[in-house]
């Protein structure tokens, strides 16, 4: 049971370390483009919001992993974090969905002709 959670969990970490680079790379794209791109504030600010959630579920799977799950006790405490995560995952693909309709583009990436 331990082995298929842990390779879920792998699993999610490249995930969300894809999204983290990628989100960093909309973020690069935007600043190049400076404040003249139509969607400037908006895309930073949904940027920033995928940023947080991103730190904010990773740290809220450290703790989960950190906790003892045969701890009754615990179980309930853990099943609550591990709801909020999911919200808070769900909330970020949404976010990023948004962050792709606004077309996020590199510059200079194709010579001009």
């Amino acid at each position: 049971m331990n082995h298929h959670f842990t390779k879920k969990s792998v699993s999610e970490s490249m995930l969300d370390v894809a999204l983290l680079m990628a989100n960093v790379s909309q973020l690069k794209a935007v600043l190049e483009q400076g404040p003249d791109f139509k969607y400037y504030l908006t895309v930073i600010l949904l940027i920033a919001m995928s940023l947080f959630f991103q730190v904010l579920v990773g740290a809220l799977f450290v703790h989960m992993g950190e906790s003892e799950l045969n701890d009754v006790a615990s179980q309930r405490k853990l099943d609550i974090i591990n709801n909020e995560a999911t919200v808070l995952v769900f909330l970020t693909a949404i976010i990023n969905i948004f962050i792709t309709a606004f077309g996020v583009q590199k510059t200079g990436l194709y010579p001009k002709q």
